[in-house]
């Protein structure tokens, strides 16, 4: 019996970035960035433990949803400078963006490149109708990449007991 998953995890490519799967040799910096209270200020801190259940379950969205989370990598290095995603939320139909840059690379303009290819990947090649980000107001360099990326602010909600704002961008010509 072949007990072997199969998924492919499309590669997209910007001018200075790839972004790609997530690999076991990722994990260190992903979970340094989860456990610094400067870089996870609006997403929670996680210990090491936390971090890895997180950083498979964003890599395992792929085979669910044949969506999720990339590793944001630095073609000139090839060092991963963060993550960014195009997922599914458990009981949601609209696709949802998130990005991270880890703290040393804040201040390069990685995270509004990696989210404009995700942007792209979710509306132009996979054309769903809608995107949208769910980000806290005192999140501002999240907000200035959002208002970036052509997302508009639409509603209030919830995520985990904390308020949130909604942001989205509809694809040119979507009927929803």
């Amino acid at each position: 019996m072949n007990s072997e998953f199969i998924t492919s995890v499309p590669y997209l490519h910007t001018e200075r970035l790839t972004l790609r799967e997530y690999r076991r040799e990722d994990f260190d910096a992903f979970a340094a960035h989860l456990a610094d209270p400067v870089s996870s200020a609006h997403l929670g801190l996680a210990d090491r433990h936390a971090a890895w259940r997180i950083f498979c379950s964003q890599a395992g969205l792929w085979l669910i949803h044949g969506a999720g989370w990339w590793a944001v990598e630095d073609k000139e290095t090839g060092q991963v400078v963060g993550t960014v995603g195009a997922f599914f939320r458990e009981e949601s139909t609209v696709m949802e963006l998130g990005w991270n840059t880890y703290r040393a690379f804040w201040g390069r303009g990685f995270a509004n490149e990696a989210a404009a290819a995700a942007v792209d990947y979710v509306l132009e090649i996979r054309r769903e109708p809608t995107v949208r980000a769910l980000i806290a107001s005192a999140n501002e360099s999240s907000l200035r990449v959002a208002r970036r990326l052509g997302l508009a602010y639409e509603a209030e909600s919830e995520v985990n007991g904390k308020a949130v704002g909604i942001y989205v961008r509809k694809r040119d010509g979507a009927i929803v």
